[in-house]
């Protein structure tokens, strides 16, 4: 029988990283890495969704097929801060409703347990839906259950009346909600405004533990790391760099990502006659991006949007200088440090902001005017490990010394 204090936890996402997808989820496999080696368990649920074209006997046949070979197939194995990962396939019709989506990731969650609670006293979900439902419905009773809301299209999700419906269920049944950033806070505010006072914020974790090999000297590599999507602003990326290029033929960018925009984007750079200057290696395992972040000078952000924009962080954890937008999560995250660790520039459409931006900041750059240290002490004591990984347990453990 366990004991009161015991500290065990679990996790439920439907992002984490995979061999296919080396990226996607790298901030709640972050998450994992800070707060596992505080507790005496810690299983990750990775509810990986598997999206395909089917109609309602398919997904009926289909659904039924996988619960029975799940719970064979589907094995522990070791992931980051010593903790157990259980990855497994949602079978998922194309085009489900969110609503629909959540009771599907609960009940194929279920399957998976062979209809047992999940063995944890903490359940901690990543995203309100689908996970955070499936996390509610199948924690065991008296087990805490807390939510972090990391999604940017939260508006899209309340679309659906039954995604609304659960979604209030869902803030109403929790221990605790948390956000990673004030744009999702306004978002769920303006939805629920009856569940306000229940919304924490705790930032994703960074590491800054492994030093860069020699500091930045000139801003000559860029570096741009995320989604290869329109409202990441990479399509004004390109022809901004193209620009500062023509200036300085010394220059390179790395534009690493997948999405919808990489073919046209590596036609585009061709066209420009970039193929020498620009690699578009793809989407690559989080390791190997922060090698990259510690071989490069410059890391470019011109999202449209972020909640919070990990990616900043981890750059300027790195010891790189940043050049981002001020896109609704990097004002926040960089509050007080703006002049210190870069330059931040308004959303415009348009490849001028970014170039005008770019050589504003190098000359500051080459001028003495930034302060990389004391960017990385403000964010090392908000966002490092420790500081994350305390945060949680304070609400996850709260009797606990």
């Amino acid at each position: 029988m366990k004991q009161a204090a015991s500290r065990d936890a679990a996790v439920v996402t439907p992002w984490y990283p995979t061999r296919e997808l080396p990226f996607r989820g790298s901030f709640v496999q972050a998450m994992v890495a800070a707060t596992a080696p505080g507790c005496d368990s810690f299983t990750v649920y990775h509810c990986d969704p598997w999206v395909a074209p089917m109609d309602a006997a398919a997904t009926k046949a289909v659904e039924e097929a996988n619960a029975k070979v799940m719970a064979r197939a589907a094995h522990r194995v070791p992931t980051a801060g010593g903790a157990e990962l259980v990855s497994f396939p949602v079978t998922t019709p194309r085009g489900q409703d969110y609503g629909a989506q959540s009771r599907n990731h609960e009940r194929q969650l279920r399957n998976l347990l062979g209809g047992e609670p999940i063995d944890a006293d903490v359940v901690h979900a990543h995203v309100g839906l689908p996970s955070g439902w499936a996390a509610l419905k199948n924690a065991r009773p008296g087990a805490k259950v807390f939510v972090t809301e990391h999604a940017s299209f939260l508006e899209r999700v309340f679309q659906d009346p039954e995604a609304v419906e659960l979604y209030d269920e869902l803030m109403h049944g929790v221990t605790g909600f948390l956000v990673v950033g004030d744009k999702v806070t306004e978002v769920l505010e303006r939805q629920f405004p009856h569940h306000a006072d229940k919304i924490l914020r705790i930032p994703n974790p960074i590491s800054f533990d492994e030093p860069r090999p020699e500091p930045v000297k000139d801003l000559r590599s860029w570096l741009y790391l995320g989604s290869v999507t329109e409202h990441k602003g990479v399509t004004w990326l390109v022809e901004a760099f193209a620009r500062c290029h023509a200036e300085d033929p010394t220059l390179t960018l790395t534009l690493v990502g997948e999405g919808p925009l990489r073919g046209p984007l590596t036609e585009r750079v061709a066209e420009l006659g970039l193929g020498d200057a620009v690699k578009l290696p793809g989407s690559i395992p989080h390791e190997q991006a922060l090698e990259l972040m510690r071989g490069h000078d410059l890391l470019v952000h011109p999202s449209r949007y972020e909640t919070f924009g990990m990616t900043i962080v981890e750059g300027i954890a790195a010891g790189m200088p940043v050049l981002v937008t001020r896109c609704g999560g990097p004002e926040k995250t960089l509050a007080g440090i703006e002049d210190a660790a870069g330059e931040l520039i308004d959303v415009e459409e348009n490849a001028e902001s970014i170039s005008e931006g770019y050589r504003r900041l190098r000359a500051r750059f080459l001028d003495g005017q930034l302060d990389l240290a004391r960017a990385q002490a403000k964010l090392a004591a908000d966002y490092g490990y420790e500081a994350v990984a305390q945060a949680h347990y304070r609400l996850w453990f709260p009797d606990s010394p």
